[in-house]
């Protein structure tokens, strides 16, 4: 067999084919740069070729991350992989959208849907709708999701009182709730957290 002259790029190539690939939505991958191919992340076509990654492929290879970390069947043992998961899904929308995680009795995911759609300053919510969903998927408890696109994520009296009449609604069919998070690009509000649940 021949030996090869190895170039740069081939070994940069070699290296990040090496490396765990992370999912993506294209034709390119993501991977990890060891040290001796330099430093940051690289994205490498089905080709071999390696350069640096652009900032959007970085984002989208975090996203499935952390869409592998919360996913169903899955239970929900770190907040902050499921605070990061939510975060990545709403934080950057220009209107505010409300959702809920259905989990099982385990407390293992059934579903994560946005359910409402609002303009910049809110969101309406039908507790009907939410009784209607948690029934559908057979929940047995939730944790309710909301952005702020105004980028304050402290909770408005509105959200103290959607949440009480959720709870009030859920408590009739046995589902509990679990959290109410508030997101911005910034922060995640935690009502259970501060008490308000």
């Amino acid at each position: 067999m021949p030996l090869r002259r190895q170039t740069t790029r081939s070994r940069i190539a070699d290296v990040a084919a090496a490396t765990l690939p992370l999912p993506f939505v294209s034709p390119m991958t993501v991977t990890a740069a060891t040290a001796s191919a330099g430093p940051g992340l690289l994205a490498h076509d089905r080709h071999g070729f390696a350069r640096p990654a652009t900032d959007d492929e970085v984002l989208e290879a975090a996203r499935a991350i952390l869409a592998g970390r919360v996913r169903r069947g899955r239970p929900l043992t770190n907040p902050r992989h499921m605070r990061e998961f939510l975060r990545h899904q709403v934080a950057a929308l220009e209107h505010e959208v409300f959702g809920l995680l259905f989990l099982d009795n385990r407390q293992r995911l059934i579903e994560c849907t946005p359910i409402f759609r609002g303009t910049v300053d809110g969101a309406a919510v039908h507790p009907r709708e939410v009784v209607k969903e948690a029934l559908a998927r057979n929940a047995a408890a939730v944790i309710l999701f909301h952005n702020h696109p105004s980028g304050v994520a402290e909770p408005s009296q509105a959200d103290e009182l959607i949440t009480q009449r959720l709870r009030d609604a859920l408590a009739l069919i046995d589902v509990r709730i679990l959290d109410h998070l508030v997101i911005t690009g910034d922060a995640i509000v935690s009502f259970a957290e501060r008490g308000l649940l």
